[in-house]
């Protein structure tokens, strides 16, 4: 017995020291994958900070990197994997300490409480929204000292004066509200972008506006934004209706004109990025522009034999996509494109292949280091998952004998192209899906059937004749282009209407939680960025998260932050709101976190309840037990004895007024003075459980404003 107990530690010793040399050789065997990583560190210290919700948290999260980073690297010289270790250590680190400060150092002055004021403030941007018969000016430096420095108002399309300009100053009369935060958990919070974007306050404004002084003309943003708004209405009215709205969209980025169920069409059939100045819109001027140089300079036999034209038209590339991106308005998505056709052109420039992984990992790095807060927004989470995906495809081995040019027939080779089409849009739409259904509770089906068409259609068609029409229109000969690009977008218009019209189109999920999206990413993340078989690991967290969402299931009763909405969920899935003349705003909200596209009911309409003008009663049968909810809906207030018993007899209670003390249900009581500290809930009853939209001592700049 003595000989086997000490014979035993050593063989442990043993196989764990196999089990580290295993890992070690797989590791040699990706060596050139591993700098892939280095994002992957930095933007888990990015997620990581954004997750936690305390600076103790924050501060153990640093402390943690950094001592297993140190203690790893001191094991460095002997067991190769610590290096990697204290690596992904150290920057995951950085990460966090990176958007702390950038979080920090915005310092957003935010409006506490809604607001009525007349003043006079700078116009920062002008948005034109025609499909909304509104603008949007972003102001500041406002005469009303008790307003933040700079924020957000819309006014009436046929009340604006002429002359709003960046630089501008106007008078005008406002209601203003803080930055609204997410209603319910799982919806759309843009207070967080507000921060970051440096706007402390949203509103409208109504009555006269005056321009008190008017725009010098010197300022650059002005003389471009006013540029801009001119282009995108000559598009605009050059081809005419809702084809002309996104015509003007590709040249400019303007996309107030689209008519939302143009959007909402371009949505469900998966074509949404086409709208979105990005990657292939930059890619197609880029590419129109160096195809032109080399194809001019060409002509030239002296310059043909004697000068660099690819790098020549490398440069000219570049300066249009600068110009391009300048132009558009230089959105973080459009710059992140811009940059990463940069690397790409570089890559050109030194004859390497530039279409690489690392690209992305450079450009991911780009992004992150400058705009961290970029991570958590599903433009950088689908812009780079879309790319990682296409490229992980492309450099597979099977994937690039099955696809790479050849001598055959051009029918093969359509046949070969069109495949690879497909294949690339089938990828895409897998690697989007838990994305799209995180963020918006909605993917669509078959947009990688319907990007096949809409995809070159645009970027060999569409953007090549708008930008020939334009240079046309110098010389007073662009109408029949003009002509062309209309029916070449109303095909794809047509595309999107008939695809987003198609049964079974969209995919609906109700909100799902956080680390089952997390453990989809992680699996994704492990198959794209590694080649060797144990990428295959990665299909482990990919069906544990997906398992994990599509089990996790809908609220049984949602509460918005201010109490005055609720809506119940009926046993076939259709919602019942508290107050049935519920604006479209409330119902889309409720319906998209509840994962279903049926049109909401009123509470009074289900035959378990009972309403009066001033509050509704109803009963809900979940599991083995019945559960009964009051909320009151109306200004007045009900008779003392009255409440004081619909309380007692209701397990939950919803208002939006602080009730009595004497109000005491059985289970909850969601009324003022509960959802300022925990802002919108989603109630599920079997098993019994809430979700908050707010956490307590949350530690976020937006949210100690909100609190």
């Amino acid at each position: 017995m003595g000989a086997r107990t000490s014979i035993a530690p050593g063989g442990r010793q043993s196989r764990l020291s196999g089990f580290f040399s295993a890992i070690e050789n797989r590791l040699e065997r990706e060596r050139d994958q591993l700098p892939l990583w280095l994002p992957v560190a930095l933007g888990f210290g990015i997620a990581s900070w954004f997750a936690l919700t305390d600076r103790n948290s924050w501060i153990a999260f640093l402390l943690t990197g950094a001592g297993l980073g140190l203690a790893a690297l001191t094991l460095a010289r002997t067991m190769r994997l610590a290096r990697g270790i204290g690596i992904f250590a150290l920057v995951a680190g950085i990460g966090c300490v990176l958007i702390w400060v950038r979080a920090e150092w915005v310092d957003t002055e935010t409006l506490e409480r809604p607001v009525v004021s007349r003043f006079a403030a700078e116009i920062v941007s002008v948005e034109h929204m025609p499909a909304r018969e509104s603008v949007r000016l972003m102001l500041r430096s406002p005469t009303d000292p008790a307003l933040p420095r700079q924020f957000r108002v819309n006014i009436d399309e046929d009340v604006a004066p002429g002359g709003l300009r960046a630089g501008a100053w106007i008078s005008l009369r406002a209601r203003l509200m803080p930055p609204p935060r997410a209603a319910v958990p799982g919806g759309y919070d843009f207070s967080q972008r507000a921060w970051f974007s440096g706007i402390g306050a949203t509103g409208r404004a109504w009555g006269d506006i005056e321009i008190v002084r008017p725009a010098s003309g010197d300022s650059w943003r002005g003389w471009l934004e006013t540029r801009r708004a001119r282009l995108a209405a000559h598009v605009a009215e050059r081809v005419g209706g809702g084809e002309g709205a996104i015509a003007a969209t590709l040249a400019t980025g303007d996309r107030g004109r689209i008519a939302e169920e143009d959007a909402e069409a371009m949505r469900r059939s998966g074509l949404a990025h086409l709208l979105a100045i990005s990657g292939l819109h930059v890619t197609a001027v880029i590419g129109v522009a160096m195809l032109l140089v080399l194809k001019l300079l060409a002509l030239s036999p002296r310059l043909a034999l004697n000068a660099p034209l690819i790098l020549i038209a490398a440069g000219a590339g570049a300066l249009a996509g600068l110009s391009y991106t300048l132009f558009t308005g230089a959105q973080v998505p459009t710059v992140r494109a811009c940059v990463a056709a940069m690397l790409v052109l570089v890559g050109v420039a030194m004859g390497r292949d530039a279409i690489t992984l690392r690209l992305v990992a450079a450009g991911a790095l780009v992004i992150l280091l400058f705009w961290p807060e970029t991570l958590v927004g599903p433009s950088f989470q689908l812009s780079f998952a879309a790319v990682t995906a296409i490229i992980a495809l492309h450099e597979h081995p099977r994937a690039k004998k099955l696809l790479s040019r050849r001598d055959e027939p051009w029918t093969a080779k359509i046949g070969r192209f069109t495949l690879g089409l497909l294949l690339t849009g089938l990828v895409v739409e897998i690697a989007l899906m838990p994305i799209a259904l995180f963020h918006f509770n909605k993917a669509g089906l078959y947009g990688a059937l319907a990007n096949i068409v809409a995809i070159p259609l645009t970027t060999f068609i569409i953007i090549p004749l708008e930008a020939l029409a334009l240079f046309l229109d110098i010389f007073g000969l662009g109408a029949p282009v003009w002509w062309l690009v209309g029916q070449t977008l109303g095909l794809l218009l047509d595309l999107a209407h008939g695809v987003s019209g198609t049964p079974g189109a969209v995919a609906l999920l109700p909100a799902m939680p956080i680390a089952a999206y997390a453990l989809m990413i992680v699996g994704g993340l492990w198959f794209c960025l590694w080649k060797t078989e144990w990428r295959f690991w990665g299909f482990a967290p990919i069906a544990a998260g997906a398992i994990w969402a599509l089990v996790t299931p809908a609220a049984d009763v949602l509460v918005t932050g201010d109490g005055r909405h609720m809506a119940v969920r009926e046993s076939d899935g259709r919602l019942a709101l508290l107050r049935p003349r519920a604006g479209d705003y409330v119902r889309d909200m409720f319906n998209e976190t509840s994962g279903t596209e049926a049109e909401a009911g009123a509470l009074e309409d289900l035959p378990a309840a009972w309403c009066s003008a001033d509050s509704c009663r109803t009963t809900i049968w979940r599991g083995d037990r019945q559960w009964r909810v009051f909320a009151t809906r109306s200004r007045y207030y009900l008779p003392y004895p009255a409440l004081v018993e619909e309380c007692a007899a209701a397990d939950i209670v919803v208002s939006d007024r602080r009730m009595p003390e004497g109000c005491t249900p059985r289970w909850l009581l969601a009324d003022r003075t509960l959802l300022r500290e925990t802002g919108g809930l989603a109630i599920t009853l079997s098993p019994p459980g809430i979700r908050t939209v707010l956490e307590p001592g949350d530690d976020h700049p937006w949210r100690r404003v909100a609190q």
